[in-house]
Parts: structure tokens; sequence; C-alpha cells
């Protein structure tokens, strides 16, 4: 069994327990899905559409759900990527390592009444901007995985 990448720093006296969550990469028209997260009193952030999986979600399900909450976008997870782990700060301060399971997904429409987190905006972005935007190494890494595979 190959060993999962662990991305990110841990900051001494912080415990960073195991969160299970999935993420996905999403094209339309050559461009990636992202979202951009404003928080007040925060910079700017992107990430890759995705998030915490609930107690009694499959990964896949919560890929569905957390696409729609945060871009409003209708998708279906049509390939597994890769797993990968990232030591992490939310904006609350709370630490985990993200136990990220990443897919490709497949947009299949759009769904406004979905989009339920105000502070996330969809944005879509180049496959190389993309990755050099990500605030996380993990979906960066996730990204370049997707691409050079897209690439063959």
């Amino acid at each position: 069994m190959r060993a999962v990448p662990q991305f990110g720093t841990q900051t001494p006296g912080l415990s960073y327990p195991d969160r299970p969550a999935a993420f996905g990469v999403a094209q339309r028209d050559g461009l990636i899905a992202v979202v951009e997260v404003e928080t007040p009193g925060q910079p700017t952030w992107r990430d890759l559409p995705g998030g915490g999986i609930d107690p009694g979600e499959t990964a896949e399900q919560a890929l569905v759900r957390e696409f729609g909450e945060e871009a409003g976008l209708i998708v279906r997870p049509t390939a597994w990527l890769e797993r990968a782990d990232q030591f992490f700060l939310n904006d609350q301060g709370r630490d985990f390592n993200v136990r990220g399971s990443f897919f490709e997904a497949e947009i299949l429409g759009e769904d406004a009444a979905l989009h339920i987190e105000p502070d996330h905006r969809l944005i879509w972005l180049p496959p190389l901007e993309a990755i050099a935007a990500m605030r996380r190494e993990a979906h960066a890494w996730a990204l370049a995985v997707w691409l050079r595979r897209a690439s063959a």
C-alpha cells in the first residue's frame, strides 16, 4: 500500500484530530471550478469545492453536497483521483488533519438554491492558474495529479 502524502505544518500544542473530507476537480470549457472564500478579517483564499464528510455520508455523497452548498453546482463523481492529508487551521482557529479524498467530477447542472454558503463564490480558472491559487498544498497537488492524468 502506498503512503498518503501529508501536507502542512503542525503548530506545537495543537492536536490535529482527523477530519475525513472529499474535494473535487470539475472543469467546463477547459476551466476549473474553484471556490473563492471571503471571511471578514481574513485574507481571501481559493480552494477546490468540497469539505467534511458528515456522519453516515460517503465521500461521494459529501462531494455532491459540498459542490451544491459552496458553488451551486450539481455534480457526480466520475473517478477517484487520490488521497492526501493536510494539517489545517480553519477560519475559526480549529485544528484538523484533513484526510482528503479527491475526485474528478462531472458537472450536470446548476441550482442557485443549493448554494447556501454566502462567503463562497464560484470562479473559473485555467488549470495552471488554479494550481497556483490554491490555499492548501494538498489541493494544488491533487490538481497537478489530475492535470497530468488529463494530459496523458
